[in-house]
């Protein structure tokens, strides 16, 4: 068996890895002593430090958009190694996939200055890889990051950023320093809740030992874009009631949020819609009537109210059927919708043949020739067996004072004044 001597260990160690780079985390440097392969491609002689880390585990990785800003933050903790690492990477390089091994040690103990050795695996080392990463494909999406907390150390680590790396990173960070980092990628709304709920003195007064608590808000994605995660934190079970220490995690539920959001959207528009004519029944109608008045009370805005009652329905139900009688109803509910919705009110079966529409933005003299308008044009409208009808309508706006009930009051006398002064009329009761 050969001698192989320290230098010719080194020589042959140099000839078999595909790139050593020596770099200067403190001074933002590195220099390239080998590359070939692929890294020919990607390294340059000399450059940034940050830029290095950014290409390696951020921009390079097996997704082709670039990250966000908000992201950046990583990067220089992702950049700090406290000793030993290895670590595998997924490089895009010209729309292929390149499976790369990336050993780190440190060159001195201030662990500010490493040499890296990069080399891509072959294809059987990446199909054997890639089998097993689908394996864990489900876990890792769900889990989008997650580190370990030492509250009375105010210390994270062990963090793992799942959409950078399958690894956890070798550093730590203030716990304090990370909350004020990563607020930024709360939605807006959420970040009151989010720094409430992540506050030390709150984790140690709300979370007894071996207990989890959660809570869903939106944040940013890599690319930007706010999606629903759940906030768990799990505080670790020991005897030591002085022992705050917790897991973190941050678990994506978009998919099964959205879905969830569409539910109770149907369900509530179920609750909200009548089930023959598929506008607002009575129940919403009035609540969109007290939410009007209480919107004028508190801009001055102008809202009237106007109630329409088909005349002689009942001649209608009684000469050709219910069956007839509600494909009218229906007919006419259209036509009205129709004439409407350039003027963006809310409309709603009140009950039988009346309907009551939410008059934003009107006072009752803007209202009239509106009225006027849709009361011509449902006399002028052609229904089933050529049927012909008519309606009488009712108009009042809200006034300083008013209450649901008292302009429910007025626009239904007004209404019923129109209709025993002879039907097919409108009259207001300011």
């Amino acid at each position: 068996m050969s001698v192989y001597t320290k230098e010719k260990v080194s020589d042959l160690l140099f000839e078999k890895v595909d790139a050593i780079i020596i770099a200067d985390a403190e001074n933002d440097s590195y220099s390239t002593v080998k590359k070939q392969g692929i890294f020919e491609k990607i390294l340059e002689g000399q450059g940034s430090y940050k830029t290095l880390v950014e290409k390696l585990w951020f921009h390079l990785q097996d997704k082709p958009k670039k990250i966000v800003d908000d992201y950046h933050v990583f990067i220089p903790m992702i950049g700090q190694f406290k000793g030993k690492y290895v670590d595998r990477i997924n490089l895009n390089i010209e729309e292929k996939i390149h499976q790369v091994q990336i050993t780190i040690y440190p060159i001195d103990d201030s662990c500010k200055k490493y040499i890296f050795i990069l080399d891509e695996l072959d294809n059987s080392e990446y199909l054997r890889d890639a089998s097993t990463d689908r394996k864990l494909d489900t876990m890792q999406n769900t889990f989008l990051f997650s580190m370990y907390v030492d509250l009375i150390k105010n210390v994270s680590y062990s963090i793992n950023v799942t959409e950078l790396s399958d690894s956890p990173q070798n550093y730590d960070v203030k716990y304090t320093d990370w909350r004020q980092m990563i607020v930024n990628m709360i939605w807006p709304d959420d970040q009151k809740l989010f720094l409430e709920r992540t506050d030390p003195d709150w984790l140690k007064k709300n979370l007894e030992s071996g207990r989890a608590t959660s809570f869903d808000c939106q944040m940013k994605n890599l690319e930007g874009q706010f999606i629903w995660v759940k906030l768990i934190f799990s505080r670790a079970a020991t005897t030591n009631e002085e022992d705050f220490r917790f897991v973190f995690m941050v678990q994506n539920i978009h998919e099964n949020h959205m879905k969830l959001f569409d539910t109770l959207k149907r369900y509530e528009e179920l609750a909200s819609k009548d089930p023959l004519t598929d506008i607002y029944n009575h129940g919403r109608i009035e609540t969109e009537i007290s939410n009007a008045i209480e919107s004028f009370n508190a801009n001055r805005q102008p809202v009237s109210f106007m109630m329409l009652d088909i005349d002689f329905f009942k001649k209608v139900n009684d000469k050709y059927g219910h069956s007839v009688g509600d494909f009218v109803l229906k007919a006419f509910v259209k036509v009205v919708k129709d004439f409407i919705e350039p003027y963006k009110f809310a409309i709603g079966r009140w009950g039988g043949e009346e309907f009551v529409c939410v008059c934003y933005g009107m006072n009752s003299n803007d209202l009239m020739p509106v009225a006027e308008g849709l009361r011509k044009k449902v006399e002028e409208a052609e229904f089933e067996k050529e049927i012909k009808i008519t309606c009488s309508i009712g108009l009042t706006e809200v006034k300083k004072g008013d209450t649901a009930q008292i302009i429910f009051d007025r626009v239904d006398h007004a209404m019923y004044e129109a209709k025993t002064g002879g039907r097919n009329r409108i009259i207001m009761n300011a």
